[in-house]
């Protein structure tokens, strides 16, 4: 027991007076013959000294780790002062410096790289390895009607041959180019390509780009040539026929008759005003067919436009005997619209039931608000602009195709009261631009009828 005791106070005197100590200590036990006592305390005097030799390299490290913590301070001075580590605290500040910089410019990068894909007019998405949308451009995002990012593409684009592209595309690489038609609120044609991105990693990020391009105006144009040669040619063939018959008679047997020569000319005059009409409805078709996809986002008040379009057609409707009535809601509010094909619109209604309303009656506009018909997508409320009149009517065969270009009840009618088999055309692409609706209500030897629906624009 006392030779633990003295080993144990041995000890303790060793570290309190450090390797010196343990020096003195091995000395003292040689001389009071205690080997035992003598071999321990050597070897506690070698661990003292290695621990004095390493004093210095520890030190060190715990200023280098001191230092990772304060890199780029500039202040390493501060923390240690051997050359060793001022050297390496300079070139941990220049990594971390040049790593700065090189953040900075990739922030930068993708800051443009945002930008761009935001600005650009075509509808673009970016896919993962899963087909999942991690990015939509603001077209993109128009287009679909809600942000997709985070969901499968299938949840958006509901056609299975863009959807096979994308997994194809996805699988091995190769860039695929495939047609994507949209059939509501109106009917848009697109381009699709789909490439792989150079360079993707394997982790959740973009692997392929999706890019839509609108050819709606390209398909419509082409639409519109095969239309004119199909059904403008023989609108355009009668009239052209009668002036080229009307021209004959005038070289011929009515060369020196003045009062043939003054009929035929009338007679050659109005099928010359038919074609001119005929021109421009197709003309105006055409421009408003090339716009339909986009929806006019313009406030426009339907109360003035009405009442100045009705002046416009009195005198037509008072050759007839006839009287334009203009009734306007109070507090109407506008719509969403282009004011000139509102007009336009306005215009070959009243027109129809100038043409078609019975000599002396009176043709009713009435403007009002009403809650979105059944039919008429959206919700909310809706201008309701109606025309009537009173005339033969229409036999219910007939309505469903009054809108379809060149359609007639009664061709000859038509023709004689000067219709080029447009109008009611017309107003249908207008009101598809403007997501609005048409009804027709009608009674033989009663009368018509025509509602048109627009959405109230929304007060902001």
């Amino acid at each position: 027991m006392s030779r633990a005791f003295s080993l144990v106070r041995l000890l303790v005197a060793a570290l309190t007076l450090g390797a010196g100590g343990w020096i003195s200590l091995a000395l003292l036990s040689a001389s009071e013959a205690m080997p035992w006592r003598a071999a321990i305390i050597a070897t506690g005097a070698l661990l003292a000294w290695l621990m004095w030799r390493l004093r210095r390299p520890m030190k060190e490290a715990a200023a280098l780790a001191q230092m990772a913590d304060q890199t780029g301070d500039g202040d390493t001075a501060a923390i240690v002062r051997t050359p060793e580590i001022i050297e390496i605290a300079a070139g941990l500040a220049r990594a971390r410096a040049s790593f700065r910089n090189r953040a900075e410019e990739l922030v930068r990068r993708v800051t443009a790289a945002e930008g761009i894909l935001e600005a650009l007019p075509d509808p673009v998405l970016l896919l993962d390895r899963d087909r999942r949308v991690v990015r939509a451009n603001t077209a993109a995002r128009d287009l679909l009607g809600v942000d997709p990012t985070g969901n499968d593409l299938a949840g958006f684009l509901r056609a299975p041959a863009v959807l096979d592209a994308a997994r194809a595309v996805l699988t091995d690489g190769q860039t695929r180019e495939i047609a994507y038609r949209v059939e509501v609120p109106v009917e848009r044609h697109f381009g699709v390509r789909i490439a792989p991105i150079a360079g993707a990693s394997e982790d959740k990020g973009p692997r392929a780009v999706v890019r839509l391009v609108d050819l709606t105006a390209v398909k419509r144009a082409e639409e519109m040539r095969a239309d004119f040669a199909a059904n403008a040619s023989h609108e355009l063939k009668t009239p052209l026929s009668a002036i080229i018959g009307f021209i004959e008679t005038l070289r011929g047997p009515a060369r020196d008759d003045v009062k043939a020569q003054e009929r035929f000319l009338g007679m050659m005059a109005a099928q010359a005003e038919r074609m001119a009409r005929l021109v421009n409805d197709l003309l105006a078709l055409s421009s408003i067919e090339l716009v339909e996809h986009a929806p006019p986002t313009m406030a426009v008040a339907l109360g003035p436009i009405a009442r100045s379009t009705a002046q416009a057609l009195e005198m037509r409707a008072s050759a007839r005997r006839m009287r334009i009535e203009v009734s306007v809601e109070d507090g109407l509010p506008p719509v969403s619209g282009d004011a000139e094909q509102l007009a336009q619109l306005t215009q070959n209604l009243l027109d129809n039931a100038i043409k078609y309303g019975a000599e002396g009656t009176e043709i009713a506009l009435h403007l009002s608000l009403t809650s979105v018909p059944a039919g008429m997508s959206g919700a909310g409320k809706a201008v309701a602009l109606s025309v009537t009149d009173h005339g033969d009517g229409i036999p219910p065969e007939h309505i469903p195709r009054l809108t379809e270009r060149f359609y007639r009840v009664d061709s000859a009618r038509s023709r004689e009261a000067g219709g080029t088999g447009l109008g009611l055309a017309i107003v249908k692409h207008i009101l598809g631009r403007h997501r609005g609706y048409l009804t027709i209500d009608s009674a033989v030897g009663v009368g018509s009828t025509f509602t048109v629906y627009l959405p109230a624009k929304a007060e902001t």
